[in-house]
C-alpha cells in the first residue's frame, strides 16, 4: 500500500510538471507575450531582456556594451544569451529560443529543488532518529518537501511571469539553487561554481557563503550536540554512531580552493570579453557599482527608488550606506540562531535580500517562495499563512493597476504605486518574522518532547 501511494504521488508530480511547462509554452505563443517584458515588476535594469539586446547590439557594433548606461549585466550573458536576442525562426514568435532557454532553466531549477528537498527530509528524519523521536511523528503525515517545493516553484505565477516576460531571473535563480544543491549533496566544486556565478550575476547572493559554510561543515540538518547529550544523559554510555558530526574545516578549505579557481576563470573570461572596452574595471563599475549606488530610479516593486528620488542629494551617500549595511547587520544574529538549519538560514537571507535590494523583481520572490516549500513540515503551524497568501494575491493584482493609473492614465501619482511596494515589503517582513518564529517553535517542541521523555524516565 505504501509503495502504491508513492507511485501515485510520483505520477501526480510529473503531471503537474508537464502541465506547468505546457502552460508556459502557451503563454509564449501569445501576441508579444502579453507585454510582460515591459512590466517594472518583471524587468529591472539588471534583468531586462531589452537592455540585454541593447548591450549585445553595442558589442556587435564594436562599442562598449556598457556605453549609454543601458546594459548592467554580466558580459558572459552577452556571449551566451546575446545571440538569442537577434535570432528569429520564421513563422514562430519573436525570441522563441530565448524563451525556451528560460523554460529549461525553470525546469532544471525545479529538479534541483526537488533533489535538495529530498536530502533535507532524509537529514531531518535522521535527526529525529538520533533523538529517538521517530515514534512521535509516526501518527502525523510527513509531506514530501522536495516535491512540494519543486511544484511551488514551477506553478508559482511569479516564476511563470518571470519566465514568459523574458527576464534573466530564471538564470540567476538557477545559479543560487545550484549552489545550495551542491552544498547539500557535498559536491564542493558544483557548490563553489554556483556561488561564484550567482554572486557574479547579482552580487547579493554573496551572503549565502555563511549558509554554505554551515552546510559543508555540519550537514544540511544538524541538531545541536547539547540537545543530543540532554536526550541521552539517562543512558550510561553514549551511542557514538548517533552523535551528530562536529564542525569540520576540510570541506570549507576545499570550497575556498574551488571558489578561487572558478573566480579566476570567470574573471579571465570577462577580461577577454571586455579587452577592447575598458576591461574588468568597466564591468565592476557598471554592474556592482550600479547596484550599490542605485543610479537608476525607475519604478520597481522595491522601496529604494522612491526613497532616493525624494532624499536630498547631501544625504544620499549616508542613506546608501545605511540601506546596504542593514543587510550585513542581520547576517550575524540569524547565523547564530539558525546555524543548525543552514538551508532555512539561506531562505531567510534570500528573502531579506529580495526585500532590501536596489532593483527587486518578482523573480526574486519566486525563488524564496519555492525554497519555502522545503520546510512545509516544520512550518505547518506558522501563523498568518492565509493573510500572507491573500496579501501576495492582492499586491499582484493592484500593482499593475496602480502603475497604469500613474504612468498611462495620469489620474494618479507615484504614491499610488509606491503604496503597493510598501505593502509588498511589509508582507515579506511578516513572512520572515513568522517563519523564523515557527521554526524556533518547532525546535522548542522537539526540546519539550525530549525533556518530557527524560521526566518520564526519572519517574
Amino acid at each position: 500500500m505504501e509503495k502504491l501511494k508513492k507511485k501515485i504521488g510520483s505520477l501526480s508530480f510529473w503531471n503537474w510538471v508537464i502541465a506547468s511547462i505546457i502552460f508556459r509554452l502557451i503563454l509564449i505563443y501569445f501576441p508579444k507575450n502579453l507585454n510582460l517584458s515591459s512590466r517594472p515588476e518583471v524587468s529591472t535594469p539588471l534583468t531586462s531582456f531589452r537592455r540585454l539586446a541593447e548591450g549585445y547590439w553595442l558589442k556587435q557594433s564594436s562599442m562598449s556594451p556598457y556605453a549609454g548606461s543601458m546594459f548592467h549585466g554580466s558580459p558572459l550573458l552577452l556571449s551566451l544569451l546575446g545571440p538569442l536576442t537577434v535570432k528569429r525562426i520564421e513563422g514562430q514568435p519573436n525570441h522563441l529560443l530565448y524563451s525556451l532557454v528560460s523554460v529549461i532553466a525553470d525546469l532544471v531549477s525545479a529538479m534541483l529543488i526537488r533533489a535538495t528537498g529530498q536530502n533535507l527530509q532524509f537529514a531531518y528524519l535522521r535527526t529525529l532518529g538520533s533523538l529517538d523521536l521517530v515514534k512521535q511523528i509516526e501518527g502525523s503525515e510527513l509531506r514530501s518537501s522536495g516535491d512540494v517545493a519543486a511544484l511551488i516553484y514551477l506553478c508559482n505565477p511569479f516564476t511563470i511571469v518571470a519566465c514568459v516576460g523574458l527576464s534573466t531571473s530564471p538564470i540567476e535563480n538557477m545559479a543560487v539553487i545550484l549552489c545550495l544543491y551542491g552544498a547539500c549533496s557535498r559536491l564542493i566544486p558544483l557548490a563553489a561554481f554556483g556561488w561564484v556565478i550567482a554572486t557574479h550575476l547579482s552580487l547579493y547572493p554573496a551572503i549565502l557563503i555563511i549558509p554554505v559554510i554551515f552546510l559543508l561543515g555540519c550537514g544540511p540538518d544538524a541538531p545541536p550536540r547539547k540537545l543530543f547529550l540532554q536526550r541521552h544523559q539517562q543512558k550510561g554510555v553514549l551511542n557514538e554512531s548517533k552523535l551528530p558530526p562536529g564542525f569540520t574545516w576540510r570541506p570549507i578549505i576545499h570550497f575556498a580552493f574551488w571558489t578561487l579557481v572558478w573566480s579566476v576563470y570567470l574573471l579571465v573570461l570577462c577580461g577577454i570579453s571586455l579587452k577592447q572596452f575598458g576591461g574588468l574595471w568597466e564591468m565592476f563599475k557598471s554592474t556592482y557599482g550600479f547596484i550599490l549606488t542605485v543610479e537608476d530610479l525607475s519604478p520597481n516593486i522595491g522601496v529604494l527608488w522612491y526613497f532616493f528620488a525624494e532624499v536630498f542629494e547631501f544625504f544620499r551617500n549616508f542613506f546608501l550606506i545605511v540601506f546596504h549595511v542593514n543587510i550585513l547587520f542581520i547576517i550575524l544574529p540569524l547565523a547564530i540562531r539558525l546555524h543548525h538549519r543552514p538551508c532555512y538560514l539561506a531562505f531567510v537571507y534570500i528573502t531579506i535580500c529580495s526585500m532590501l535590494k536596489s532593483h527587486p523583481s518578482v523573480g526574486d520572490s519566486a525563488l524564496y517562495l519555492g525554497l519555502l516549500g522545503w520546510f512545509v513540515n516544520e512550518l505547518s503551524d506558522m501563523q498568518f499563512s492565509l493573510f500572507l497568501f491573500c496579501g501576495y494575491v492582492g499586491v499582484s493584482l493592484l500593482s499593475p493597476v496602480m502603475h497604469n493609473l500613474w504612468i498611462w492614465r495620469g489620474t494618479g501619482n507615484a504614491n499610488f504605486y509606491f503604496a503597493t511596494a510598501m505593502v509588498y515589503a511589509c508582507l515579506q517582513i511578516v513572512l520572515v518574522v513568522e517563519g523564523v518564529s515557527a521554526m524556533l517553535n518547532h525546535d522548542r517542541k522537539l526540546r519539550h518532547l525530549i525533556t518530557g521523555k527524560l521526566h518520564e524516565a526519572k519517574s
